[in-house]
C-alpha cells in the first residue's frame, strides 16, 4: 500500500479532505482579467465520480455547488452528467461539459498532483447569465464568454440549444 505524505500545508490539507471528508475544494481566485476557479478533489477516489470544475463563479457559490454534488454522491445519488440540472443553482440550469486534458496543466495542477497525473475525468459545471444564456449561445456577452471559458469541445446539440430564465 502507497503511503502518500504532502509535502507542505497544502498538500497535507487536500489528504487529510480526501480521508475525512471524501473531497476537498480548491478555490483560486480571480486575478485580473482572469476568473476565479474552484475544482474538487476527490470524487473521483471515494465515489469514482468525474471531479468537477466551476469557473467564474464566487468562491462561496463555487464551494457551495460542488457541496450539493458531494453531499448526493456520499448519499449514492450520481447527478447525470448527460441532463441538465436544477439543483445546483437555485432560479439556473446547469450543464455539465467534459473538460478537455489539455486544459488540466493551466487549471487542476493540484488534482494532477493527487492524482498523478492526469488519469482521471473533469468535467466543468456550465452556468448561464442572467438572462439565460450559456456561453456558447449566440445572445451570450463577449463578457460573459471570457468570464466562463469553455473547458470542452463545448455542448452536446441538445445544450446549445437549452435556455433557461430564472424561475419564479
Amino acid at each position: 500500500m502507497n503511503i502518500r505524505i504532502g509535502s507542505d500545508n497544502a498538500e497535507r490539507k487536500v489528504l487529510h479532505d480526501v480521508a475525512e471528508f471524501g473531497w476537498h475544494c480548491l478555490n483560486i481566485m480571480e486575478e485580473g482579467e482572469y476568473p476565479p476557479f474552484s475544482f474538487s478533489i476527490g470524487f473521483y477516489k471515494t465515489w469514482q465520480f468525474p471531479e468537477l470544475i466551476i469557473v467564474g463563479l464566487k468562491r462561496e457559490v463555487a464551494h457551495g455547488v460542488l457541496n450539493i454534488v458531494a453531499t448526493a454522491l456520499a448519499e449514492g445519488k450520481r447527478p447525470d452528467l448527460a441532463a441538465t440540472n436544477y439543483d445546483l443553482l437555485e432560479g439556473y440550469a446547469c450543464c455539465f461539459v467534459e473538460a478537455s486534458k489539455s486544459h488540466y496543466r493551466e487549471y487542476v495542477g493540484t488534482a494532477r498532483w493527487y492524482y498523478e497525473g492526469d488519469s482521471f475525468p473533469l468535467y466543468q459545471v456550465v452556468w448561464p447569465s442572467k438572462q439565460g444564456h450559456f456561453p456558447w449561445h449566440a445572445d451570450a456577452s463577449e463578457t460573459f464568454v471570457r468570464w466562463q471559458p469553455v473547458l470542452g469541445e463545448g455542448a452536446s446539440t441538445s445544450n446549445k440549444s437549452l435556455e433557461r430564465t430564472r424561475e419564479g
